[in-house]
């Protein structure tokens, strides 16, 4: 298929795992891609995986002057954005009793002002018919010791998708959101944990998922993709779980 031919998708993180993976989908539907990523080396990499119809910005979704220069940046590339992405995010988990103020900050930096900024930049790019699309986690609806902090961040991030709805019905901008479960990525990666800690963590997790393995990013990039397109024309301040079932089965 190619449901994105002429259409541009601005994907936050877009580096490695769900993003990455979601903007090599797009392009092979017809599309041109933006992603983001924090360092120059990582922007690279991506683009030499994506070929010809990507291009990068060095951006930190927790960077107040990274974000108000954004729009900016997209500029260099395209006046117009049809697809939003707000993906940009990384996990980080403790005790109650040991988060602090750096940490606080630091996660609700890049998750909840991070995506609120990102759609508030690129809203003047976007017209009638255009989407954008949010990642939550499954971490809103199961309650997980040392996610207390990360879940709260989340959960702003899904109150976003039902207040952006109804304030950008009257532009004609779609706004929905995605909800992955356990998904291979490096999520763990800021944690402080070693690898054998990272294994055994995946290996617990994966006991409690139904299906007994973990999503693979192109499993979220298909379901970002179809809220994305016309498929999903009458789908507006929804957001769709892509779990294997974890949030609802026990």
């Amino acid at each position: 298929m190619q449901r994105f031919t002429n259409k541009t998708a601005l994907i936050t993180g877009g580096t490695n795992g769900m993003g990455f993976a979601t903007a090599r989908q797009f392009i092979n539907e017809g599309g041109n891609v933006i992603i983001t990523g924090r360092s120059e080396e990582t922007v690279d990499k991506a683009l030499k995986g994506l070929g010809n119809k990507a291009s990068g910005i060095i951006s930190d979704a927790g960077s107040m002057k990274d974000l108000m220069n954004l729009q900016q940046e997209v500029k260099k590339y395209t006046e117009t954005i049809e697809v939003l992405f707000v993906n940009a995010g990384y996990g980080k988990f403790s005790p109650i009793e040991n988060v602090d103020e750096n940490h606080f900050n630091e996660l609700f930096n890049m998750l909840v002002k991070g995506p609120f900024f990102t759609v508030q930049q690129m809203l003047p790019l976007m017209g009638k018919g255009s989407s954008v699309i949010f990642n939550t986690s499954v971490a809103t609806e199961i309650a997980m010791p040392n996610f207390s902090i990360y879940s709260a961040a989340k959960s702003a991030v899904q109150s976003f998708i039902r207040t952006f709805a109804a304030e950008l019905t009257e532009r004609g901008i779609r706004v929905n959101g995605i909800s992955p479960g356990h998904i291979k990525t490096n999520i763990f990666n800021n944690t402080g944990l070693n690898a054998e800690e990272i294994e055994n963590a995946v290996h617990d997790i994966i006991s409690t998922i139904p299906f007994k393995r973990q999503g693979e990013p192109t499993e979220i990039a298909n379901s970002v993709l179809f809220l994305a397109s016309e498929e999903a024309s009458y789908i507006h301040g929804a957001e769709i779980k892509v779990d294997a079932g974890i949030s609802v089965i026990r």
